[in-house]
């Protein structure tokens, strides 16, 4: 299959065709010809596209070297003098430049306002002597639905694009802090796929194009993959930010939410308040998820939104107690794919083996029960807005949306049913918590996904991020260093499916197609606990790495 057949873009009636077709001719107007790859190395990719940047000649080495450094590092080494921020994101700005013409990650392109931006930073820190913030320089990449200021962006439909008047709270902060804009990212149509497929395009895994790179925030993942960005801010109301992350080999965290600001995102239900949504940064190191919500929370982003709770990220020491990990290998309904397994089977014999960590076999609380709610919480007005958007804009229901909104789950609900549910998902909220609390345990190590990336439209259970999600768990993703392998990592002889999603997800295997993907794990950790899941996965991180 070629490029162009495999980020094919979601399609409609002539007015929607034309009007999609204008979007994606500006955003290819906006990579400059200089940047543009040959149709030769176009025409004859690899699965595998993590190595074009480096091989392609339009970077140089001075550039290339920028592009290998974490956020932590890039804004060490500005505040120190070492690196301009004009050179950094010039640099960034190159390889995101070459990273979208292999996986199709942008949607909008605009280096020439970043490098404004940067000059003017580096302006005050040749007069001042200082950083103007903490994110003094840094290229931050945004996912499309959140606003920056006079840029394009949209709810997940083309009837609800728009050039975006001001910086919404999240990006209004991150300027003041110092952080430079230059892209914005891919997600799918709706905003609730494990995948990003929109009118844009479809994005690609960079380590397997066969793969997805994940969503709803996969345009970030795969931008970030191949280091054409360094953090990136998605968002999460169902693993959007934990299952790219996961499908791509990243960092990333979704925080506890109402802790982060994302007043002013453009959504379609404003007000549904069944499953809350979180914001949180994408990145490719561990610190530097420490390292941006540290620097928000410092903004005191609870001034500008009275909804925000203003609670402090902390710090806990863990190496003078033992820390209680419980480990799921399974959630009940759905058994994870033998890479994963191998994942699990690994950090737990590690984890066993490792002073002041006790291992506990976690078994889930009727993880059923608790997604079967997530999902009628998702779409209580039956899906009607929904469909009414995708009407406005002429716009072909995509197979992923129409699984969304699919019945028994999706259905309609007056005030009073709506309360109803609303009760049934508080009362599994108390009953997990007790059930926690029996365990005992301070954090929680299982799957991101029931394997590794997975193929096109074929996402289909959310169980093991959307449950994190109804309980308000922040939720920590990083990867193992493991990548799928065909020739240890077989079906294994004598499982029965556990359930019709089970049936389904195990259908979906095939060891060969796999090959290379990344292996991501998970860490959980109770409401507010966010300092501890982030502090929990490091320690884990080292042990399983050592």
């Amino acid at each position: 299959m070629s490029l162009k057949e495999k980020t094919r873009g979601a399609t409609g009636n002539a007015s929607f065709t034309a009007q999609a077709r204008a979007h994606q001719e500006r955003l290819e107007s906006q990579i400059p010809i200089s940047l543009r790859l040959p149709v030769s190395v176009l025409d004859n990719l690899p699965l595998d596209v993590t190595s074009i940047p480096e091989s392609c000649g339009l970077l140089t080495p001075a550039e290339l070297a920028i592009t290998e450094l974490d956020a932590t590092a890039v804004c060490e080494k500005i505040a120190k003098g070492e690196l301009t921020a004009e050179e950094t994101v010039v640099a960034f700005g190159k390889r995101a430049a070459i990273a979208h013409q292999v996986t199709a990650c942008l949607t909008d392109y605009f280096l020439d306002e970043g490098i404004a931006q940067a000059k003017e930073l580096d302006a005050y820190f040749k007069r001042e002597g200082k950083v103007i913030g903490p994110l003094h320089g840094l290229p931050i990449s945004i996912k499309d639905h959140i606003p920056v200021r006079g840029r394009w962006g949209s709810g997940g439909f083309l009837s609800n694009v728009e050039l975006s008047a001001e910086d919404c709270d999240m990006t209004r902060i991150l300027r003041s802090l110092g952080a430079v804009f230059y892209v914005k990212t891919n997600q799918p149509q709706s905003i609730m796929h494990l995948e990003s497929q929109s009118f844009y395009g479809r994005t690609l895994n960079p380590h397997n194009s066969n793969l997805t790179s994940g969503g709803s925030s996969g345009g970030e993942a795969a931008l970030l993959a191949m280091k054409g960005s360094c953090m990136g801010v998605g968002s999460d109301g169902g693993g959007s930010i934990r299952g790219p992350c996961s499908n791509c080999g990243l960092y990333g965290i979704r925080p506890t939410s109402k802790t982060m600001p994302m007043n002013n995102y453009i959504w379609y239900q404003d007000g549904q308040d069944g499953i809350l949504a979180s914001t949180g940064p994408m990145c490719r190191s561990a610190r530097d998820m420490r390292f941006f919500l540290n620097a928000v929370f410092g903004a005191r982003p609870s001034l500008l939104d009275p909804n925000l709770i203003p609670v402090p990220l902390s710090n806990p020491d863990l190496s003078q107690r033992k820390l209680r990990v419980g480990i799921m290998m399974h959630d009940g309904v759905v058994m994870p794919h033998p890479p994963m397994l191998r994942a699990l089977e690994l950090v737990k014999a590690k984890l066993q083996a490792a002073p002041n960590i006790e291992v506990v076999d976690y078994i889930p609380f009727d993880h059923d029960q608790g997604y079967s709610l997530t999902r009628e919480m998702y779409y209580e007005d039956n899906g009607d807005t929904l469909r009414r958007l995708l009407a406005e804009g002429g716009e072909d229901i995509l197979p992923l949306t129409e699984w969304v909104i699919s019945p028994p789950h999706t259905k309609g609900h007056n005030a009073v049913e709506m309360w109803e549910l609303h009760d049934k998902r508080d009362k599994y909220r108390r009953s997990y918590s007790d059930y926690w609390q029996v365990y005992g345990l301070d954090v929680l190590v299982c799957p991101p996904f029931p394997g590794t990336a997975n193929r096109h439209d074929t996402a289909r259970y959310w169980g093991y991020t959307a449950i994190w999600n109804i309980l308000d768990y922040p939720g920590v993703v990083f990867p193992t260093g493991l990548k799928a392998d065909p020739s240890i990592d077989i079906t294994r002889d004598g499982v029965k499916p556990m359930s019709q999603a089970d049936e389904y997800n195990q259908a979906l295997y095939d060891p060969e197609i796999f090959t290379g993907a990344p292996i991501c794990l998970q860490v959980i950790a109770r409401r507010f606990n966010d300092g501890l899941a982030l502090a929990a996965q490091e320690i884990i991180e080292r042990i399983i790495k050592t």
